[in-house]
């Protein structure tokens, strides 16, 4: 009888009231805390911050937040005080007006940007003696559509106040302000021949010929710096902008052919198609 309740006590010592904690018999036992695992710490988004000035001259701002170009531009606007219908277009890392450097549907994470704003206006002359006039027209994403190439010994080329730059504010006091390039491209396009016609252009502010500003041995953020290229921010008509990887060498070089061929037969170059 003794090893019998000595057998009980055990028995009793391992229940599950040992401690005091009930617990029905059959029901299974919970996990040991190492076997959970921990949770991950979530990834935070990265902060994106980039530099700019107004390409004529001004302080440094730095701008954030933005997932497209009409964004961008009312960023820009809001740090130096100014509508963001006054800009016209932005180059990266160069303050001239080099299309070469246009901003487009990407920027690299080292990039920074020069805003060009609306100058003087100017009103041209143009009679059509061919069926094309010579010009290449892109536009900024924003409503304006403005000339980016001007081919040489074109009817354009002869009128030297039409410059690389202006943008296209009216045909024949009809605006266009608005249209997408290519839409421009065929009103121009379209156009009788031998019949003048009128443009108004807006050029770019200029700054006394950008005399000593930002050249490369003062070391300043915008032209002095080399960006990797690896990484660039693309930005979207809708949606976030997302983080990619930059163009293979093949890519871009596939991407300079279609424009070629898109510049010889529409007179548009647009590399987000």
């Amino acid at each position: 009888m003794r090893r019998a309740g000595r057998r009980g006590r055990q028995a009793q010592e391992g229940s599950p009231m040992e401690n005091g904690v009930g617990q029905e018999p059959g029901t299974p036992e919970p996990p040991a805390a190492e076997d959970i695992p921990a949770p991950r710490p979530s990834r935070a988004r990265p902060r994106l911050v980039f530099h700019t000035q107004l390409a004529h001259g001004s302080p440094t701002g730095r701008i954030e937040g933005f997932t497209n170009v009409k964004e961008l531009y009312a960023k820009i606007a809001e740090v130096f005080s100014i509508s963001p219908t006054e800009i016209l277009f932005c180059t990266l890392n160069t303050h001239k007006v080099d299309m070469q450097k246009l901003l487009g549907g990407q920027i690299g994470l080292e990039d920074f940007i020069f805003a060009h704003v609306r100058g003087e206006t100017k009103e041209v002359e143009v009679t059509k003696t061919e069926d094309a006039l010579g010009l290449t027209i892109t536009d900024n994403g924003a409503g304006y559509a403005f000339i980016k190439r001007i081919k040489e010994g074109s009817i354009i080329n002869r009128i030297q106040t039409v410059c690389v730059g202006d943008s296209i504010e009216a045909i024949n006091d009809h605006t266009i302000v608005g249209c997408r390039h290519y839409e421009v491209a065929r009103m121009l396009r379209e156009l009788p021949r031998a019949q003048p016609f009128t443009l108004r252009l807006v050029q770019p502010k200029k700054a006394f010929d950008m005399i000593g500003q930002r050249t490369r041995s003062s070391k300043s953020p915008g032209e002095g710096r080399v960006a990797s290229g690896k990484e660039t921010l693309r930005l979207r008509a809708q949606g976030l902008a997302t983080l990619e990887e930059g163009p293979s060498p093949f890519e871009e070089e596939a991407a300079r052919r279609v424009d070629d061929l898109l510049e010889s037969y529409m007179g548009i170059r647009d590399s987000e198609l």
